[in-house]
């Protein structure tokens, strides 16, 4: 089953501004999209809520969740390791 990747406006915003993480983003997410619970990728479950997750990259983290009724992986978040969290 593939899943549809949807971005936030603040993630493409931060994605154009870092095009060598842009690029292995893209990578990461098209594996991601076809099979979202890939061992390969360092993606770990978000424990304050339900069906969140991060992706991490390098420094970097990118937080989405997987919407199942609509088959869709949403990114909302993008940020250094020490703020994405705040």
């Amino acid at each position: 089953m593939y899943f549809g990747i949807e971005l936030s406006k603040d993630v493409k915003k931060f994605l154009s501004k870092h095009e060598d993480i842009a690029r292995l983003f893209y990578q990461k997410i098209k594996i991601l999209s076809s099979n979202n619970s890939s061992s390969n990728l360092d993606i770990k479950p978000l424990k304050w809520q339900k069906n969140h997750y991060r992706l991490r990259i390098g420094k970097y983290r990118f937080l989405y969740e997987i919407i199942d009724d609509q088959v869709l992986i949403y990114f909302y978040e993008a940020d250094s390791r020490w703020s994405i969290y705040k």
